[in-house]
């Protein structure tokens, strides 16, 4: 293993679009969402350490969930390699001071910047692409992974690269576009140059914090000032202090819509971002009804296409039930219809008032 490969793994989401399973006090890249038997947390900081230390692998998170990592990856990583939060600022600033951590030990460092929710079954092929990025990371490039669209997906990120590139594995950048409506989603398919944007990057220390130092100047003198704390016993009060100070900002917004040495690897891995209970069903292996089960053990009488999630070995039995998510937890049964799926979120914000209100 290289020495100086790095990774960080961006870990404070709370997860709402997966309720009930997923809450405020344990989200879901601290479960086994798929029954896989490790928490997408652990299984992602498992590919990373086929390429690169236990040691150089640094995670981003919020305070109240650092004891939940050091139990989940006890004996793999140290206290000082998580990182906490006082609030939560968006990826541009928790990928700033984890960088300018990583130059602090390391000046050659080149970081791996990775999601901790996300799946990816096919390992191999992800470490060929990420040391393919980190050879190609030099002192300008900054490196994002793009996914070939298969349909017009209205929730992602799309990156287009310059036409003409297809003999190219590194392929230059010219726009970014958020999450467009189908028809212009559409129209970028059939341009067939654009890709889902992964949120998943490779770079030198030094092209991120000089990409940072000249289009996110104000952002980086604030964590710069601090750079003699970091590594030491002040640095938590130096965070603590000028953290909650940092604009509200991506590291898309921030830094790569304005760079001019942006680079994209079309994916081989395959990817899923796990962006609602639909996403789990799409990828689970069904019965002959087209049931889906995590963790449950079912008796489906007449149903079919439902997505049934519960604890380890429960015994669920339904009738008459057709394309529904059914989520079983200690507290909270939820049954919706899976077109309702991209509701959830909104779904649990007013089920946990009204639970409140009743309890007050």
């Amino acid at each position: 293993m290289a020495k100086n490969h790095f990774a960080i793994i961006m870990a404070g989401g709370i997860g709402s679009r997966f309720w009930p399973s997923s809450t405020p006090d344990f989200p879901k890249q601290f479960q086994d969402m798929t029954g896989a038997g490790v928490s997408l947390l652990q299984s992602t900081c498992g590919r990373l350490e086929k390429f690169i230390p236990s040691s150089n692998i640094f995670i981003v998170t919020q305070g109240r969930y650092q004891k939940i990592i050091r139990d989940q990856l006890r004996d793999r990583i140290s206290h000082d390699q998580v990182i906490c939060e006082p609030d939560r600022r968006n990826t541009a600033p928790c990928i700033l001071m984890a960088s300018l951590k990583i130059k602090k030990i390391n000046p050659n460092a080149k970081i791996v910047i990775c999601p901790s929710d996300h799946i990816i079954v096919n390992e191999k092929l992800f470490v060929e692409d990420m040391k393919l990025a980190l050879d190609n990371a030099d002192e300008k490039n900054l490196i994002t992974f793009g996914i070939r669209p298969d349909f017009p997906a209205t929730g992602f990120g799309y990156v287009a690269v310059e036409k003409d590139q297809e003999e190219l594995s590194l392929k230059k950048v010219t726009a970014f576009t958020e999450k467009p409506d189908k028809a212009t989603a559409q129209t970028f398919i059939d341009a067939k140059n654009y890709f889902w944007n992964s949120g998943i990057f490779a770079w030198s220390a030094n092209a991120v914090l000089e990409g940072f130092k000249t289009h996110a100047s104000v952002l980086y003198d604030l964590f710069y000032k601090g750079f003699d704390h970091l590594n030491t016993a002040s640095e938590e009060a130096f965070i603590a202090q000028n953290y909650p100070l940092a604009e509200n900002i991506s590291v898309d917004y921030a830094l790569m819509e304005k760079s001019d040495y942006i680079f994209l690897i079309p994916a081989r891995f395959d990817w899923d971002d796990l962006g609602s209970w639909r996403s789990i069903y799409d990828r689970q292996p069904k019965d002959p009804m087209k049931n889906a089960v995590v963790n449950a053990d079912l008796y489906a009488d007449d149903s079919a296409r439902n997505l049934i999630k519960t604890h380890p070995h429960k015994k669920v039995v339904i009738s008459g039930l057709e394309d529904f998510i059914i989520v079983d937890t200690e507290d909270v049964l939820m049954i919706c219809p899976m077109d309702k799926n991209q509701e959830v979120k909104e779904i649990a914000v007013n089920a946990i008032k009204k639970f409140d209100q009743k309890e007050d």
